[in-house]
């Protein structure tokens, strides 16, 4: 059985080395690559020889997964599967697993960061104090008694939610389906629309699909309150973001907390 972690992981191949030791027994051969493959070529020829091929978040194509004749599962060291071609996958009987789990405090935690550095300003204060200005026209919000709209009451957004509800706010959501965890923590549940206009801030937390795809719309942007912020740690084409971009620009949404982008 070769093994081949296609590109970096974050962590050192001396820890690697320790978990294949623990953990796999049996005969087999494992590759790891520090750098991220440069194109499907150099994907290709790292890969060619791989069982089980490990990858992060770098594009994963038809092409490259029909040109590795020996791989049987591929292992997604990522909450996202959305950059591999899971119909190919299908297709040649490949199973695909993700990590799902390891980052949920994380983003959790980045999108209140997001939410607290957009509504206190922190990032314009602190350019404008550099410069030697002062807070004048910047005086920040609080979270405290506004509503939070959240899309999307999987793992993350549950977490978001328990974070958001020790800050103050009211919580409002839409999900494809609904959890009594959520309702126990006082959660109601709405239609997309109303979880967009009556929010004074929307946070993403949703998968990239198809039917993902500009979900966070124009329309949907566009019915937003002329104070509210959207936040997005999700990913990027959930949201139309030249809508977001317009409305921003033209002043008809306070603010937006982006980490992630379309490119």
């Amino acid at each position: 059985m070769h093994i081949v972690i296609a590109e970096p992981l974050g962590i050192s191949r001396e820890i690697i080395d320790a978990i294949a030791g623990e953990k796999l027994s049996g005969e087999f051969s494992l590759s790891v690559f520090d750098t991220p493959p440069g194109n499907d070529e150099e994907y290709i020829s790292r890969c060619r020889e791989a069982d089980i091929l490990i990858i992060a978040n770098s594009p994963l194509s038809r092409h490259v997964i029909e040109s590795l004749p020996n791989l049987k599962f591929i292992s997604v060291a990522f909450t996202g599967v959305d950059h591999v071609d899971l119909d190919a996958c299908r297709e040649k009987g490949i199973p695909v697993s993700n990590c799902a789990g390891y980052s949920t405090p994380a983003v959790a935690e980045l999108a209140i960061g997001l939410m607290i550095s957009v509504y206190r300003h922190v990032s314009v204060c602190d350019r404008i104090t550099r410069s030697g200005g002062t807070r004048a026209g910047h005086i920040g919000r609080e979270l405290f008694g506004k509503t939070l709209g959240i899309v999307g009451t999987g793992a993350i957004g549950m977490e978001t939610a328990a974070l958001a509800k020790a800050f103050g706010m009211d919580i409002i959501a839409y999900s494809r389906s609904k959890r009594e965890e959520a309702e126990k923590l006082g959660i109601v549940y709405k239609s997309l629309s109303e979880v967009f206009s009556e929010s004074d801030i929307v946070t993403i937390h949703v998968p990239l699909n198809e039917n993902t795809v500009k979900l966070a719309s124009k329309d949907l942007i566009d019915s937003m309150k002329p104070s509210a912020v959207l936040v997005n740690t999700a990913r990027g084409p959930i949201v139309d973001n030249a809508a977001l971009a317009e409305a921003l620009k033209e002043g008809r949404l306070s603010g937006a907390g982006i980490d992630v982008f379309e490119m």
